[in-house]
């Protein structure tokens, strides 16, 4: 694999980072299996390629589309909370809606960006200089440890800390006069928005919005939370939050080994297949090391 193939691994790991830092809200902190994320994600390119193509400043643009993907999150907490529809279903319902509404505000199936502005263009200076394939991923790494530092102080601060007791025991959470309710429905719009800002991001360095682009989303996701956990133990919120951005850059590098490996026979339309696999291996290494070890100990 060349070092531009590597670099483009790497940028789109700390763009999916984004996701994984989402998915480990909704499914670690919120204990919350959320499937709108496969329509959130598209849900912030759509708006945002919209905004862009309507003359609107792409940092306005793509703040506007993290409030929309927040408000898919909402949506979706929300048929949980009030209308007691399971959280499984809630967001699958959540999910094919955005797929509707998606379609409705871009129009058509998809959009180009190309030759439009974006929030990367006042740093198309740096382009000149610097190769392009290593701007971008330095760029993306600067958004996500700023959005890892805020989430990190955000989970540690009183309102953080009511949400993971929501997450870890609801009825002891209840009983401390946690208001369990809104703290599921501002978590999941946390996670979504983090999402849509995922996706907002995708659709201005790709140059492109699809309404399809969402497939398989929560999959990359919880694929990003679970290797990372078998990298770094998820003791603390810090260590937790490092491990999804970690295991969301491994899952994009191994997926690239995989598919210019030769000899394993890959293609791209395997994309899906190497996923599968890649997860299987994250969820059963760590039972195999915990067995040898016990075997060894004998």
């Amino acid at each position: 694999m060349s070092i531009v193939a590597l670099f483009g691994a790497i940028e789109t790991g700390l763009l999916y980072a984004l996701i994984g830092l989402g998915v480990y809200l909704s499914f670690r902190v919120l204990e919350f299996p959320d499937l709108t994320v496969d329509g959130s994600f598209p849900l912030g390119g759509a708006v945002v390629a919209t905004l862009i193509l309507q003359g609107v400043n792409p940092a306005i643009a793509t703040f506007i589309a993290c409030l929309a993907g927040a408000l898919a999150g909402l949506v979706t907490a929300w048929l949980n909370v009030q209308l007691k529809i399971l959280h499984l279903l809630a967001s699958i319902l959540t999910m094919i809606s955005l797929y509707s509404i998606n379609l409705r505000i871009m129009g058509k199936p998809n959009i180009a960006l190309l030759g439009q502005p974006t929030i990367l263009t006042p740093l198309q200076p740096l382009f000149n200089s610097i190769p392009q394939w290593l701007v971008i991923p330095i760029i993306l790494l600067a958004i996500v440890i700023i959005i890892k530092i805020l989430l990190d102080q955000f989970l540690n601060s009183e309102i953080g800390l009511a949400m993971r007791a929501t997450g870890a025991n609801p009825l002891m959470a209840k009983a401390q006069g946690i208001t369990t309710e809104r703290m599921i429905l501002l978590g999941m719009a946390i996670s979504n928005g983090l999402v849509a800002l995922g996706g907002a991001l995708f659709a201005q360095i790709y140059g492109f919005a699809d309404v399809t682009m969402g497939v398989g989303t929560i999959v990359f996701g919880l694929a990003a939370v679970i290797i990372g956990e078998t990298f770094i133990a998820p003791t603390t919120v810090m260590k937790a939050t490092l491990g999804a951005i970690l295991g969301s850059v491994v899952y994009r590098i191994a997926v690239a080994l995989a598919l210019n490996a030769d000899f394993l026979g890959f293609q791209a339309q395997d994309l899906n297949l190497v996923t599968a696999i890649l997860v299987a291996l994250a969820l059963v290494l760590p039972q195999s090391r915990s067995r040898l070890g016990t075997f060894l100990k004998r």
